[in-house]
C-alpha cells in the first residue's frame, strides 16, 4: 500500500487561543490514517456534507469538547465502498447490491431504542472528543448498523441535509409534542434554520396545522409557500397577540411550541397554548436559560427537552421521508475537491458566513467535485 493509501485528508479545526464566544477557530488540513474496516463496519466515501449551527459553536468554543484532530460535520451522503467479500453483509442491511450505492449515517452513537435516552454515553460525529467519527475526510469506518439507505427520489444535497435536522425534527414532532395528528395546531420558531424547516415539512404531511416565527418577514412568505399556515415577525413587540389573532376562531390556542431559540419563549407560550400544553425545547440560541412563569404551572403547561434521537427513530424518520416523499431544504450548495487544500477551506468558511449572519434558508451544503450527480455552478434553493 503506497503513502497516499495509507493517509488521507481531512478537515478540523485548529486550535488557537482565546475565551469561549470570542475565539474563532481557524479550519485546517489534517492529514490522518486511512480507517480500514472491521468485521462489522462499512468503508463509506463523502459525496455531499452538510452544515449544521453546532459546528458554528464549536468554532467559537460554545459546545462541550471540541477537537483539534477529529474531523468536523455530522451529516452526510455517501457512496459505499465494499469489497467483494462484504457483499454478503450489505445485503442483510438491506443495502442492495450497487457498490455505488447512496446511503446515510445516523448522526449520533451510543443510542439505540430506548424513548427515554442514550443506553450509553452518546456522541454527535463531528468535531468533538467524545466521538472520533466526523464526516469530513475523504473515507470513514462506521459500524453497518449505524447505516441507512439513502431516499431514493433525494438529490445529493437533500440527502446530506436530512439526518442530524430530520432526526432532530422527528424526535420534537413525534416523539415529544403530542401534536403529530391531523388537525393539531402547533408553533414552530425561528423558520429558516434546518430543524425548523423540518419540522414544518413533517407537520405539514402530518396534516398539522403550523405557524411560524421568524425575524426575516421573507423566511415567513417562505414558509407559506411550503405549506405553513402563517406566521409573525418575532422582533415585533407583542408578536404572540398578532399570531393568536391568526388562530382559527373555532380554536383560538395551540397545542404545541416547537422552539429551539429560548429566551422568553415560554412567557409568550402561556398566552398561546392550551391548558396542559407542551413547548419542546430541542435549543436554545438565544440564551441558555428558560424562564418559567408561576402563570404556566397555574395552565399546566410541560416544557419538555428533545435533542437529538435514537437509531430507532432516525430509521423510522428516514423511512417517513422516503414514503412520504419529503425533501429538505437547501439554502447553498459549495464545492470543494475533498482535498481541504485552501480554495476548498474558502468554499466552506463562505457557507460559515451565511450561517453566521443567518442568512440562509434551509441547510448548506458541500459538495465533493466528481463525486455525486450535479454539475455546473453552485445551486440554491428555488424558494
Amino acid at each position: 500500500m503506497s503513502e497516499t493509501q495509507r493517509t488521507h485528508k481531512a478537515i478540523t479545526l485548529r486550535k488557537i487561543e482565546g475565551k469561549p464566544g470570542q475565539v474563532w477557530y481557524p479550519l485546517q488540513a489534517l492529514t490522518l490514517p486511512t480507517p480500514t474496516p472491521t468485521p462489522t463496519q462499512l468503508l463509506l466515501r463523502p459525496t455531499h456534507i452538510a452544515l449544521n449551527h453546532r459546528d458554528l459553536f464549536l468554532r467559537q468554543h460554545l459546545y462541550p469538547s471540541p477537537s483539534f484532530t477529529t474531523p468536523l460535520f455530522s451529516d452526510a451522503c455517501c457512496v459505499l465502498i465494499p469489497p467483494a467479500s462484504a457483499q454478503d453483509a450489505l445485503d442483510s442491511y438491506g443495502l442492495g447490491s450497487s457498490t455505488a450505492q447512496r446511503v446515510l449515517l445516523n448522526p449520533g452513537h451510543g443510542w439505540i431504542a430506548d424513548p427515554a435516552g442514550p443506553e450509553e454515553g452518546y456522541g454527535i460525529l463531528g468535531g468533538t472528543s467524545t466521538n472520533p467519527l466526523g464526516v469530513g475526510q475523504e473515507k470513514i469506518a462506521v459500524e453497518r448498523e449505524e447505516v441507512v439507505e439513502c431516499p431514493r427520489h433525494l438529490s445529493g444535497p437533500e440527502a446530506a441535509a436530512l439526518p442530524l435536522v430530520g432526526l432532530t425534527a422527528w424526535r420534537a414532532l413525534v416523539g415529544k409534542s403530542g401534536a403529530a395528528g391531523e388537525g393539531s395546531h402547533i408553533l414552530i420558531t425561528g423558520i429558516g434554520g434546518g430543524v425548523a424547516l423540518m419540522v414544518l415539512l413533517f407537520a405539514v404531511k402530518m396534516g398539522v396545522r403550523a405557524w411560524v416565527t421568524s425575524g426575516d418577514d421573507g423566511k415567513i412568505s417562505k414558509a407559506k409557500v411550503l405549506g405553513a399556515m402563517g406566521g409573525v415577525n418575532y422582533k415585533e413587540d407583542g408578536w404572540e397577540r398578532k399570531l393568536k389573532a391568526m388562530l382559527p376562531q373555532e380554536r383560538v390556542v395551540l397545542d404545541a411550541i416547537i422552539d429551539g431559540a429560548g429566551g422568553d419563549i415560554v412567557e409568550k407560550g402561556v398566552r398561546l397554548l392550551k391548558h396542559g400544553g407542551i413547548l419542546v425545547s430541542y435549543g436554545m440560541t438565544l440564551s441558555p436559560r428558560l424562564s418559567l412563569p408561576m402563570s404556566a404551572v397555574l395552565k399546566n403547561l410541560e416544557v419538555r427537552g428533545s435533542t437529538m434521537g435514537s437509531r430507532r427513530e432516525f430509521r423510522d424518520m428516514v423511512a417517513y421521508v422516503a414514503e412520504r416523499g419529503i425533501r429538505p431544504v437547501v439554502s447553498r450548495v459549495a464545492r470543494a475537491k475533498g482535498d481541504w487544500g485552501p480554495e476548498d477551506l474558502e468554499a466552506v468558511e463562505g457557507l460559515f458566513a451565511d450561517m453566521k449572519a443567518g442568512r440562509q434558508f434551509g441547510k448548506l451544503v458541500v459538495k465533493i467535485e466528481g463525486l455525486g450527480e450535479e454539475k455546473g455552478k453552485e445551486e440554491r434553493s428555488q424558494l
